[in-house]
C-alpha cells in the first residue's frame, strides 16, 4: 500500500507540478480580466479583508464567490473531519484531514477544469480505492515541505491560489456530541447516523481537547478583518467546530469586523432536522457567545417541486424562515436575497450570488456608519 501510494503521489504530483507552472501564466491573467468587472460594481481592486469561517461544501461554495470581490480572503477550515480519505490519511500518517483544505484551495485556485477534476479525483479500485488525489498530494507536500502549513501554502503557490487556506487549528482533535437524552458521540462523522437513529437533538457540541489552541495566524486575520463570514454548511459539524476553539471565539468577540451568519438554505439530517432561522443562530450563540453575529442573510427563493420532493424523501426541509422578527429583539439584523443555486438536481448557495449580497451588506454597512 505505502509502496503503491508513494508511486501514484511521486507521479501525480511531477505532473500536476509542471501542468499548473505552465499553465500559472495563462490563467491567472485570464481570470483578472474576468474578475475586474465584478470588483469594480462594489469597489477597489484591492478588496477588503474577508476571513470565511467553516469547512465543507458551503465554504468552498462561499469562497468561488468571493474571490471575484477581493483577493484578500482568509479561509479558515475545521480540521475535527475523520470520515473518508481524510479519516484514513489521518490515521495512517497522523497528519490532520486534507479534505476541506483541497476543497478551499481549489475553489481560490486559478485553475483549467481539468486540473481540479484531476486533484478531485479519487480512486475507484485497488489498494487505494476511496482515496482522493488532492489529499495524497498534500499529504505528500507535508512530508516534502515539513509540516502541514507549509504544505497549504505550497499547494497554495503552484495552484495560483487568491488569499490563503488555514487550519483553525494543528492540533489532533474530535468532535463531540451530547443529545438532549444524554447520549454522548465521539467522532464527527458518526454524529449525523447516530442523531438519527437516536432521534434526539443534538445539545451541545465540544471537542475531546477542550484548550486546544487556535492556529496565530487564524486570530490575527481575524482580529485584522474587515468582514467574518460563518458558513454557509454544517451548523454542528463544520461551523461550530471552529468557534468552540476558545482562542477563536475571543478573537471574533474582540474583533471590529463586520461578522454576517449564512444561514442554511435546507436543513440537514442528523443535525438541524425541524430548525429556523432562529434555531440556527442561537445554536452559534450558545457555543460561541451573544455579539459574534451581526447580520444573519438568508435565502428568499421559490423552489422548484420535484427537488422538494426529493428532499423531502431524505428527512430535509427549507429552514423556517417565520421567525426571522426575533432576531431583531436579539440586536441582530438579517438581510434576505435569492441566493440559491438548483443546478445539477440540488439545493445549494449560488457563489456569485452569494458573495454579491455580502458584499453589499459590508458596503451598505460602511455607508451607514459614515452618515452617522
Amino acid at each position: 500500500m505505502e509502496f503503491v501510494s508513494g508511486i501514484v503521489v511521486g507521479v501525480a504530483l511531477g505532473i500536476s507540478l509542471s501542468y499548473a507552472f505552465k499553465r500559472f501564466k495563462w490563467v491567472r491573467e485570464g481570470n483578472e480580466k474576468l474578475q475586474q468587472p465584478f470588483r469594480n460594481k462594489i469597489g477597489p481592486s484591492k478588496g477588503p479583508k474577508v476571513v470565511a469561517i467553516g469547512g465543507g461544501t458551503g465554504l468552498s461554495t462561499l469562497l468561488r464567490g468571493l474571490k471575484l470581490y477581493t483577493p484578500n480572503i482568509t479561509a479558515v477550515v475545521t480540521v475535527a473531519d475523520d470520515g473518508g480519505s481524510s479519516g484514513m490519511l489521518r490515521q495512517d500518517l497522523g497528519i490532520l484531514p486534507p479534505g476541506d483544505i483541497r476543497n478551499c484551495i481549489l475553489a481560490l485556485a486559478n485553475v483549467e477544469p481539468i486540473m481540479e477534476r484531476l486533484l478531485q479525483y479519487r480512486f475507484k479500485e485497488g489498494s487505494l480505492k476511496g482515496q482522493n488525489l488532492g489529499n495524497l498530494l498534500i499529504a505528500a507536500m507535508v512530508d516534502i515541505a515539513g509540516g502541514f502549513v507549509n504544505a497549504i501554502k505550497e499547494v497554495s503557490s503552484v495552484l495560483a491560489v487568491t488569499g490563503r487556506v488555514l487550519p483553525v487549528s494543528l492540533e489532533n482533535v474530535h468532535l463531540v456530541a451530547t443529545l438532549e437524552d444524554g447520549t454522548v458521540i465521539h467522532g464527527e462523522s458518526r454524529i449525523p447516523d447516530e442523531q438519527i437513529k437516536k432521534n434526539s437533538p443534538i445539545k451541545e457540541i465540544s471537542m475531546d481537547n477542550p484548550d486546544c489552541r487556535a492556529l496565530p495566524d487564524v486570530v490575527k486575520a481575524i482580529e485584522e478583518a474587515d468582514i467574518v463570514v460563518l458558513g454557509p454548511g454544517s451548523l454542528y459539524t463544520s461551523i461550530i467546530p471552529n468557534i468552540i476553539v476558545k482562542e477563536v471565539a475571543q478573537a471574533l468577540h474582540r474583533s471590529q469586523a463586520l461578522k454576517i451568519y449564512v444561514c442554511n438554505v435546507m436543513t440537514q439530517p442528523g443535525e438541524t432536522t425541524g430548525y429556523s432561522v432562529v434555531d440556527h443562530v442561537n445554536a452559534i450563540i450558545k457555543h460561541g457567545g451573544a455579539d459574534i453575529i451581526d447580520v444573519v442573510l438568508v435565502n428568499r427563493s421559490n423552489f422548484p417541486d420535484e427537488l422538494l420532493k426529493k428532499y423531502r424523501l431524505e428527512g430535509a426541509e427549507p429552514v423556517d424562515c417565520s421567525d426571522l422578527h426575533k432576531l431583531r429583539d436579539m440586536g441582530i439584523k438579517y438581510v434576505q436575497a435569492d441566493l440559491s443555486d438548483f443546478s445539477r438536481s440540488l439545493i445549494r448557495h449560488n457563489p456569485q450570488k452569494l458573495a454579491y449580497e455580502i458584499i453589499k451588506i459590508a458596503q451598505e454597512a460602511e455607508k451607514s456608519q459614515n452618515t452617522e
